[in-house]
């Protein structure tokens, strides 16, 4: 008896960790549309700035990822913090800043399993947040930029 009990426990055990390997949150598209547009009013332009910076990122396109970052933005590197306050001071540090973790997070990302909440959307285990800037006092009208980077 004890024997078939410790085999069912072997075998919850595995399976919780089958369960706990799959993909957390993969949704279909509607329903990654549907979360976006409950938390930021519209999916749309989070999903072409998730586009745009995959692109962007993999590409090795430094301009286009600096243009990207919502300055002024501190990140710690190196055990430092570094104030990066214009899109030159991304560019002299872009090595040091996206490095290989975070381009091959921003890699293996896909829109279905993005994680978003009020604050932004995340992509792999936090190396990249982004999420709806506003530009003007009332928010009326958003921009939506890199809000964190964790190299």
């Amino acid at each position: 008896m004890i024997g078939r009990l410790k085999g069912l426990l072997v075998l919850a055990l595995l399976c919780g960790t089958a369960i706990g390997a799959l993909p957390a949150g993969a949704q279909s598209e509607p329903e990654v549309n549907a979360r976006l547009d409950s938390l930021f009013g519209d999916h749309k332009p989070y999903r072409a700035f998730f586009i745009d910076l995959k692109a962007a990122v993999v590409a090795g396109n430094k301009p286009a990822v600096a243009a990207m970052i919502a300055y002024p933005l501190t990140i710690r590197s190196g055990g430092k913090d570094v104030a990066l306050r214009a899109a030159p001071d991304l560019l002299a540090r872009y090595d040091q800043i996206v490095t290989a973790r975070v381009v091959a997070a921003v890699r293996k990302q896909t829109y279905e399993t993005l994680f978003a909440r009020d604050t932004g959307v995340m992509i792999g285990d936090g190396e990249v947040w982004f999420s709806g800037i506003c530009n003007d006092n009332a928010c009326q009208r958003q921009t939506v930029k890199v809000i964190a980077i964790a190299p």
